[in-house]
């Protein structure tokens, strides 16, 4: 996607902490411009703060904004949907598309609250394409086109990888993609902690541990090795790997993991207001 005027115009309702890394990662592809993005903020400072930062007008208008806008992305609370639905559903016309990113709410909530002709994309990214680094999962409802799909991966893609899911999967996405990123951090804490109590000054700490981390992800992407495999790559016989990871398993780190993103995508599936 070229930076040009044939950019699907992007309106972001609800501009939060979703909404505004998704301007943001917009905005850092060189694809959009800011005159290309409008935003719907009901808090003032909030609003103001958007227009300041990013030079991206943000109303108070939620109809306005969706009038402007080919893609539509809902980005308030999964309870405030239905309130902002029934604001937006009178100008939503043919040929415009919405992408939620709401936890939980489910392509029948909006079939229920919007007219048969609305295209609707259910979208569950995280908080990575700010920097154009997101993991993001997508599932169109049946009436969006292939043409329609594309037009709304390809923005996306502008913010990192995308993924096409079946709906049955979305709630279990959202506790490994949306809250996956702050189990990463907490452990990236945890080595630059490590490195602190080895003597290893804070600040240089935090860099070995996220630029270790950031290495490793991306061995995981670009090779297509299983992360068993290039474990086993680190490891060596009667070495020091071995015996971090025979600690990590007296620990259970792995199972504390696995059962956080369990209960998380739990919480995704409690969150969704009733259809």
């Amino acid at each position: 996607m070229s930076k040009s005027k044939k950019n699907p115009k992007v309106a972001i309702i609800g501009a939060g902490k979703m909404g505004e890394g998704i301007i943001a990662g917009l905005l850092k592809s060189g694809v959009y411009s800011s005159e290309q993005i409008r935003a719907y903020e009901i808090l003032e400072d909030r609003a103001r703060y958007i227009t300041k930062t990013y030079k991206v007008e943000c109303l108070t208008d939620a109809r306005k904004a969706v009038a402007f806008a080919d893609i539509s992305i809902i980005a308030v609370k999964p309870a405030d949907v239905a309130k902002v639905l029934a604001e937006i559903a009178p100008v939503m016309k043919t040929r415009k598309i919405l992408v939620s990113i709401a936890a939980g709410v489910t392509l029948d909530f909006y079939r229920k609250h919007l007219p048969k002709h609305v295209p609707i994309i259910r979208v569950m990214p995280n908080m990575a394409v700010l920097v154009r680094e997101g993991m993001i999962t997508v599932c169109p409802s049946e009436n969006v086109t292939k043409e329609q799909l594309k037009t709304a991966t390809d923005m996306l893609s502008l913010l990192g990888r995308v993924a096409r899911l079946d709906e049955k999967y979305l709630n279990l996405a959202t506790g490994l993609v949306g809250s996956g990123p702050a189990y990463i951090y907490l452990i990236i804490d945890a080595l630059a902690d490590a490195g602190v109590r080895l003597g290893l000054p804070k600040d240089i700490s935090i860099v070995l541990a996220a630029q270790t981390t950031l290495g490793a992800a991306k061995m995981v992407v670009e090779t297509g090795e299983h992360p068993a495999k290039l474990k086993d790559m680190v490891v060596t016989p009667a070495g020091t790997t071995i015996e971090g990871l025979l600690e990590l398993e007296r620990s259970g780190l792995k199972a504390a993991i696995i059962m956080a993103v369990t209960k998380a995508a739990e919480r995704a599936k409690e969150l969704a207001p009733p259809v």
